[in-house]
């Protein structure tokens, strides 16, 4: 029981000179969950940036592209970023469709947008066999359906829709490149005949249209069979002159990837295979290490300069508390009850600050969320647990601790006499 009592003097202690300087308090405990958001954001937008990007769940396991960069062939193709490597002749991409190594074979056709918005050229079976995520398929919001793969007509992502105002029924004329240029819209017209349900990945920033429009659109020249063809209305193009900008593979076993690498990127001049996907962009955020390592250091530096915050709030109090040290010491007070007090009144202001850090790293992630979606249609969670977000208080608290104990050892060494000795 007089242990508990102890206890509870001790807090209202520390209750009563945080109350007292609590503007120094506040300003102390506000650079402390700076620090502490910081630090929470810097770990958990790198491990979800990472999870997002090398592949995860993805329903594909290799991609199929212009002999060149792995990594450009898999931003482009699979994050819609960057610019196409080249395009292969269609021929090739009948061959590894009817490899017996390969379960599905997707062709993609890219080089022209809506409104900055990726367009792809692609066939029906992406819809109805195709696994954005595995085990997930696209879906079409009520209303729509899917486009027919001889027709002009567009399926568009979630977030595409929403940013450029296309509902079903809406029409649009595609634009030549990556930029939206009116000197270089095509006369071609669009019609969208439905807006895919949300999946949170690069494709809810797609408009989907049949390869076949890619190759029949306005200023485009096929390339495929080596010299130059122009589609003409109403008349079949032959397949050696069609090209495709990439083929989405899902292959039938790990054996088979081992095998088509040997093949296609060890052995054969034609063509590249990104496989698999993830390996490729980790060997994209190793390179990229530095960058973490420069923010983590950032974030360590603001908790160190708060952690000096607190070191120099309290030890700047000690000479004013000094008569108070010393009337609790004539009354019975221990200097280790002296030392205790200051430690966690030191303690108790990291622990504030940690708190209020969660407000913070709320407010970064929740902006950076914005921010990624809009570049990359990738989603970052506010919610998702990372071990930095219970390390990092933690940390943050033993440090507050630790930057109390010059001051308390100054209260500590306190002289009774000399401090209640008369001021005047």
């Amino acid at each position: 029981m007089k242990s508990w009592s102890g206890i509870r003097g001790l807090f209202l202690i520390v209750r009563r000179s945080l109350r007292q300087h609590a503007l120094s308090t506040l300003v102390t405990a506000f650079s402390i969950a700076i620090g502490s958001g910081l630090v929470m954001a810097v770990f958990a937008i790198k491990t979800q940036s990472y999870q997002a990007f090398t592949g995860g769940e993805a329903g594909f396991d290799a991609v199929l592209g212009a002999r060149g960069s792995q990594l450009q062939l898999v931003l482009n193709t699979v994050f819609h970023l960057e610019t196409s490597p080249g395009n292969i002749p269609w021929t090739l991409y009948q061959q590894i469709k009817q490899d017996p190594r390969v379960r599905l074979a997707i062709p993609y056709a890219v080089g022209d947008n809506y409104q900055g918005f990726r367009i792809v050229g692609t066939i029906s079976q992406i819809f109805t066999e195709f696994e954005y995520s595995r085990g997930r398929k696209f879906q079409i919001a009520p209303g729509g359906r899917f486009f027919s793969d001889d027709t002009r007509e567009a399926v568009i992502g979630s977030y595409a829709a929403q940013a450029t105002g296309l509902r079903v029924g809406s029409t649009f004329n595609p634009y030549h490149g990556l930029v939206a240029d009116e000197r270089q819209r095509h006369r071609d017209e669009y019609t969208v005949i439905g807006v895919l349900e949300p999946t949170n990945s690069p494709s809810d920033r797609v408009v989907w249209i049949p390869i076949e429009g890619i190759y029949r659109m306005s200023g485009h020249v096929l390339r495929g069979g080596g010299e130059g063809f122009k589609a003409r209305e109403g008349e079949t193009i032959p397949d050696e002159h069609k090209e495709v900008s990439a083929v989405m593979l899902k292959l039938r076993d790990p054996q088979s990837g081992f095998q088509l690498d040997q093949t296609i990127n060890k052995q054969g001049k034609v063509a590249t295979m990104a496989w698999p996907i993830g390996r490729v962009m980790a060997d994209l955020f190793d390179k990229l290490g530095w960058m973490n390592r420069v923010l983590a250091l950032v974030a360590y530096l603001v908790i160190a300069v708060a952690a000096g915050s607190i070191l120099a709030s309290v030890y700047n109090t000690i000479n004013e508390r000094r008569r108070e040290f010393a009337i609790l010491r004539a009354l019975g007070a221990r200097r280790s009850t002296v030392f205790a007090v200051i430690v966690t009144e030191a303690a108790t202001i990291s622990l504030i600050g940690s708190l209020g850090g969660y407000g913070v790293y709320g407010a970064i992630l929740a902006t950076t969320k914005v921010i990624v979606k809009a570049q990359t249609g990738v989603v970052l969670s506010v919610w998702q647990t990372d071990a930095a977000l219970w390390l990092t208080p933690l940390m943050m608290l033993a440090a507050g601790a630790l930057a109390g104990l010059i001051p308390a050892f100054k209260a500590y060494r306190t002289d009774v006499a000399e401090h209640l000795a008369p001021t005047s």
